[in-house]
């Protein structure tokens, strides 16, 4: 069996993960990371027509008939990205990037945004802030350098907004390729390639009109509860 680990943000849980706990649970998370006067109506906008989509899922398009349209770790990825907390040069002076690496990704991600673009010095081993123009220079110096678009690979994360990915694609499109992946493509581009060739279904092996068939549903490994409570 493998030895328990101490990983910050992880503990022991033994009362059900959804209901009142899941409340608590989004209302701490807003405590700590938002403007308690912002936050309810920057979620209320979450997955509304005249607001935004979620970060941490695909919430299905219908009807808006609820309030809520959001579960809690969809709540909690919003209070993440529109944190109070921020990331300062000051930071990065008292901390060199080896120290940095003995953090964990929760310890990483508690410290808030950046307010400045950082380029590494090898001397101090430390994040050092530049301005915006310095940073677009160096990135246009080395995209000019490169022999042909397509050696460069645009890469996001799959949490990055709809807008943003947007704008982005269409700033690779003009320099000439679409290489721009994000976490969720090398997920499942090789499942959806590769699965169907094996099994002949890509990715989930269950259709959504199985469920209106069948006479049950076993659920394991997994945590269900953390859906949404609207």
């Amino acid at each position: 069996m493998a030895a328990r680990r101490d990983v910050p943000g992880i503990r022991q849980h033994n009362a059900p993960a959804g209901g009142w706990g899941a409340l608590r649970a989004t209302a701490k998370a807003v405590r700590e990371q938002m403007n308690i006067t912002e936050a309810p109506l920057t979620l209320l906008r979450t997955n509304k027509p005249d607001g935004f989509d979620c970060l941490g899922c695909a919430w299905p398009d219908k009807e808006h008939t609820s309030t809520f349209q959001f579960c809690e770790n969809g709540a909690k990825a919003v209070t993440w990205e529109a944190t109070k907390k921020r990331v300062t040069p000051e930071f990065f002076a008292a901390h060199t990037v080896t120290s940095l690496l003995e953090w964990s990704d929760y310890q990483l991600e508690d410290e808030g945004r950046l307010t400045h673009p950082m380029s590494y010095d090898r001397e101090s081993d430390r994040y050092q802030a530049i301005s915006w123009d310095q940073a677009f220079a160096r990135i246009g110096e080395v995209l000019r350098a490169m022999p042909s678009p397509n050696m460069v690979e645009f890469y996001t994360s799959g949490r990055a907004s709809n807008e943003a990915a947007f704008l982005f694609q269409l700033y690779a499109r003009e320099y000439g390729t679409n290489n721009f992946p994000d976490c969720s493509n090398m997920c499942h581009e090789a499942t959806s390639v590769g699965l169907p060739k094996s099994i002949g279904i890509g990715k989930g092996t269950v259709s959504l009109d199985d469920f209106d068939n069948c006479e049950l549903i076993i659920a394991m490994g997994h945590n269900p509860a953390q859906t949404c409570f609207c």
